[in-house]
């Protein structure tokens, strides 16, 4: 009863913080900018031109040169904090940063923010390799394109507001894939992971320019947006300030010769005509209406299945493969031959001495950047349960071998009196025995295996907590992130019980 009741407070305590996190009310916005210092500007290091880290490590970029002159005319002092994009909202509504300032697409996400004035035209552009043949995005049937998660290329063909001629588009590709930024997305094409990527112009421009001949773009455009700088929903008062400031550079030139110096000048718009208005949008977030709690959590839950199904693969695949070569390790280990001791101990040391996530990239583009091979997209599930393998094998390996040396040399003298063989003796002496003493690290490898699952995401392969990010994304709420905990615990919960009832099957002398 005891257990049940620690249970159901931990899911009532989730379910509490989702009832917070739910909330977007303009009343928990404090204006404070008569006594502000300080102008904390979000944005994603990898967006060339918008905000990047330079060859001389500084942040640099558009907008963080607008940010730069707005600070300095206000007197304020401007923090550049990049962050995961994935995670912008959170960012955002718990006051880590004041604005979310980094090509930030307006169109689609009104009624979500407190807006500027439109201050930059962009269009979706497709960019594929020069000797790809792909010349229309006719010539896209059939093949694998790639788009930044959350981005307004994934809204354009697969979100619920894309256009029909976008949506038969979409129809036609062979697979759609998300990854985190655009390095990832230009790897991917480079090594045949991908055969286009969607983007913004802004963005493709200059990273065509930048990766030399290798790369076109598309003459026909997917769609066009506008750019603005988000505020918490219900921040006017900093808004105000900002988009004053920023109007002022308009009038004195300043707005142009920034423009001019990233070579955004064709799209810079604040306050041309027809674009959209911070008046206009103000008015659209105040006729918005929530959906209930029970609503949310039912879509949301509903939407994160799949990647529920694609995480358990990931596990139970890994398992099956990590567990049997644990052991053929662990006897490479134990072996008295000793180069054969040494390569594996090396190789053991080099799994458990660099990331996971290090590991997945190396396996998946290594065969293209070190021996030249062409990828291909199904090749990229297969990256992730061979590095899933390979790390787990080298932990359990290690498992093992505590396991088989607790195992006393008593129990190994008397099966060489009896006769057994070597083989004979590990099989029906040690191995039974070694069991018994490694189940409590091996249940821990397996629970961390549960949680590890995320890291599928750097491959481009969209699990449970990568679809939770995109759809807390998308949504501009932590409540999915929530949900995602809560599916962990229980998933980790029915582990933990069913290596317990093993653990108590074992123990057949107590």
């Amino acid at each position: 009863m005891k257990k049940k009741t620690i249970i159901f407070m931990l899911i009532m305590s989730l379910m509490a913080g989702m009832l917070v996190a739910c909330g977007k009310s303009s009343d928990d916005v404090v204006n404070t900018e008569a006594g502000r210092t300080t102008l904390i500007v979000g944005f994603d290091a990898e967006f060339k031109p918008y905000g990047y880290k330079d060859e001389n490590g500084e942040y640099v970029g558009f907008d963080l040169d607008l940010a730069e002159e707005v600070c300095e005319r206000n007197g304020w002092n401007l923090v550049k904090q990049p962050i995961d994009w994935a995670s912008k909202d959170m960012e955002l509504n718990s006051n880590s940063i004041d604005c979310i300032w980094n090509g930030f697409t307006l169109n689609g996400r009104e009624t979500d923010y407190t807006w500027t004035d439109a201050y930059v035209d962009n269009s979706q552009v497709v960019v594929v390799k020069s000797n790809s043949g792909i010349r229309e995005l006719t010539d896209l049937a059939d093949k694998n394109v790639i788009v930044q998660a959350d981005s307004s290329a994934l809204a354009a063909l697969a979100g619920e507001d894309a256009s029909e001629d976008n949506k038969a588009l979409r129809s036609t590709f062979k697979e759609l894939q998300q990854v985190g930024d655009y390095n990832s997305a230009f790897m991917n094409l480079e090594a045949g992971a991908a055969d286009a990527i969607c983007m913004d112009i802004g963005v493709a421009k200059y990273e065509i320019e930048a990766r030399g001949n290798d790369f076109m773009m598309l003459p026909d455009t997917i769609s066009s947006e506008e750019y603005g700088v988000g505020f918490k929903l219900g921040n006017t008062s900093l808004r105000d300030a900002v988009l004053e400031t920023l109007y002022e550079m308009v009038e004195d030139g300043t707005y142009a010769q920034i423009s001019d110096k990233w070579d955004l000048s064709d799209f810079a718009c604040l306050g041309n005509e027809g674009t959209s208005t911070a008046k206009e949008l103000d008015a659209m977030a105040a006729t918005t209406k929530d959906e209930s709690f029970l609503e949310k959590f039912a879509d949301i839950a509903g939407q994160l299945l799949s990647g529920v199904g694609a995480s358990l693969l990931i596990f139970i695949l890994t398992l099956c493969f990590s567990l049997p070569l644990g052991l053929l390790i662990c006897a490479g280990r134990r072996s008295k031959i000793k180069p054969v001791a040494w390569l594996v101990k090396f190789y053991i040391s080099i799994m458990r001495g660099t990331p996971l996530m290090l590991q997945l990239l190396v396996v998946f583009f290594g065969p293209f950047y070190v021996f030249g091979w062409s990828l291909s997209t199904s090749y990229r599930f297969y990256a992730v349960i061979i590095g899933f393998t390979l790390n787990y094998a080298a932990y359990f390996a290690e498992i093992y071998r505590s396991g088989v040396e607790a195992v006393p040399v008593g129990q190994h003298e008397a099966a060489q009196v009896l006769g057994y063989t070597k083989i004979q003796t590990f099989w029906k002496v040690t191995f039974p025995q070694m069991v018994k003493h490694v189940m409590p690290p091996v249940t821990n490898e397996v629970i961390t295996l549960v949680k590890d699952t995320s890291l599928a995401f750097v491959l481009a392969y969209t699990e449970m907590f990568t679809l939770a990010k995109q759809v807390a994304a998308s949504q501009a709420s932590i409540m999915p992130l929530f949900i995602a905990g809560l599916f962990y615990y229980i998933f980790n919960y029915v582990v933990a019980f069913i290596m317990e009832r093993i653990e108590k099957k074992l123990a057949y002398y107590k």
